[in-house]
């Protein structure tokens, strides 16, 4: 599966614990990426620079579900249920 245009879900929702150029101390939940460009992609996605832990998440359709909105809130809730 490809990511939907127009979404960004996933580099808005999950906190991310390991630095990213222009966040040296990663993101917190439900904080949009400074990477993550107007158009909803990410500006390092082809980069060695871009965390580990967002080239591991792939979009799947129990993630993406057919709308921005579903997916934020699926990842909201993932990542509360996973907070330590």
């Amino acid at each position: 599966m490809e990511c939907r245009p127009d979404c960004g879900a996933c580099c808005i929702a999950p906190s991310i614990s390991s630095p990213i150029p222009g966040m040296p101390h990663g993101k917190p939940a439900n904080t949009r990426c400074v990477q993550l460009a107007d158009d909803f992609k990410c500006k390092i996605f082809t980069s060695p620079l871009r965390p580990k832990v967002c080239a591991g998440l792939q979009p799947s359709p129990e993630m993406c579900f057919s709308h921005r909105d579903e997916a934020m809130t699926f990842l909201i809730t993932l990542e509360a249920a996973t907070a330590p």
